[in-house]
């Protein structure tokens, strides 16, 4: 037995049993989490539960952190689209088991919304999973393997569950940046010089969050040429796909034809309203048939999830039809409540707002040098919300210190609250 033991001072590790130490004569359990259970990090989630949050207790808080565009109910889902979900639960049909990659009928809807601007999919090319981050995950485990030593490319700014899902199994993120000042667009020279060998796929987001940004078809094809010219796939989060303001226009990286192979990921979580119902999918966008093999294992892979919600997937063909009308009125109010932001914070002293072109978030920029109090946005947050309770999420969650994103999905009057207590916290701050 002895032989079998690991002896420090009277600590006994029996390598036949993992599960179990040994402390003189004493036995206990010690069961420890695997590698990727250790790598799964949420950085959000991480900046946030640091930061050890007091809000004032004399103030409501008012939350413009999350991305949750129901949570304060004046934003809500079509009536088709309640109406789909309870014609299907009172039919009764769809309670049980679908394929992994979803219904025939729920992915040629999906590939029919998808199909415009030239883009034609068919049902075998879209599969469904179970929201959009699951969407993600799949690509990024189909197309990166950290046995090979892969890596992928995510923006900077970005929304971090591309660094978490990679990360989690042992796949390097490499940042490239955007240009605030040219309305978020992709450092061109910065994302050629990061691709080697060993680039798995770029992860490209447009609309963007944190950002806002929606990307010019010019600009869309500059990134797309720099792929084909290396031969690296590109992963497309779409999921604010036609959620833009006035006198934008959405462009689907794959109505460009560009000859680079796109897994497009999007979902109804928020165009439609309903990120609880956690329907998303993948639209496998191939013109030169490079992905035939990683089509096969996209679909290996979702017997992990073992498809889809059943009821949401019956109701999607009458989901996405859901009347223009509501999509438009959903964009008015993201634009009022971004000019009500961009003309208050504006003119507020140390902060810099961008104005978005779509999606539900504007980041502003904190020039730190007024605010010598504080040693990074994370501190300026936090004290923000001790002393006015309102809470924006850091840039620290975004790779950008001296930035924070605001979410523009909440009540207007609770919007120009906010605004105002975020004036009179910087006032009190802020030294020339």
């Amino acid at each position: 037995m002895l032989d079998k033991l690991t002896k420090s001072s009277d600590i006994f590790i029996d390598s036949a049993k993992p599960n179990l130490i040994e402390i003189g004569k004493r036995q206990l359990w010690k069961v420890e989490p695997t590698s990727i259970a250790k790598n799964c990090k949420n950085l959000i989630r991480d900046v946030v539960e640091n930061l050890d949050l007091q809000p004032n207790p004399e103030k409501p808080v008012i939350a413009l952190s999350l991305g949750d565009p129901t949570i304060y109910g004046n934003l809500k889902p079509s009536p088709e689209t309640i109406k789909a979900l309870i014609d299907v639960l009172e039919e009764g049909n769809a309670n049980g088991y679908n394929a992994g990659i979803g219904s025939e009928l729920a992915r040629k809807a999906v590939a029919e919304y998808l199909s415009f601007d030239g883009v034609q999919y068919q049902s075998k090319d879209i599969i469904l999973c179970s929201g959009c981050s699951c969407s993600l995950e799949l690509c990024i485990t189909a197309l990166a393997d950290p046995m090979l030593g892969h890596h992928i490319l995510m923006p900077r700014p970005g929304f971090p569950i591309y660094q978490t899902i990679a990360e989690c199994f042992g796949v390097e993120v490499k940042y490239y940046n955007l240009i605030p000042e040219n309305n978020w667009e992709v450092d061109l020279d910065h994302l050629d010089s990061l691709i080697d060998g060993s680039t798995a796929a770029i992860v490209l987001n447009n609309p963007s969050n944190p950002c806002g940004s929606n990307y010019r078809e010019e600009h869309l094809r500059n990134i797309l040429e720099i792929a084909h010219k290396h031969r690296v796939p590109v992963i497309a989060d779409e999921i604010y796909d036609r959620l833009v303001f006035p006198g934008k226009k959405f462009t689907s990286s794959a109505a460009l034809h560009s000859g680079v192979p796109i897994l497009v990921c999007g979902g109804l979580t928020k165009r439609f309203l309903v990120p609880g119902w956690r329907l998303g999918w993948i639209a496998v966008h191939d013109e030169i048939g490079a992905f035939e093999h990683v089509r096969k294992s996209l679909v290996n892979l979702t017997h992990r999830i073992i498809g889809s919600n059943t009821l949401v997937q019956a109701a999607l063909p009458a989901i996405l039809q859901t009347s223009p009308l509501f999509h438009q009125e959903v964009i008015q109010t993201l634009v009022s409540n971004a000019h009500v932001a961009f003309d208050y914070i504006g003119k507020i002293k140390g902060l810099i707002p961008f104005m978005p072109e779509g999606a539900m978030y504007m980041v502003v920029e904190i020039d730190m040098r007024h605010f010598p109090n504080f040693e990074n946005g994370l501190e300026f947050c936090k004290q923000m919300m001790a002393e006015e309770s309102v809470f924006c999420l850091p840039g620290e969650c975004f790779q950008i210190p001296g930035f924070m994103r605001i979410v523009l999905s909440v009540p207007k009057a609770i919007l120009e609250e906010a605004c105002e207590r975020i004036a009179e916290y910087c006032n009190r701050h802020y030294v020339d």
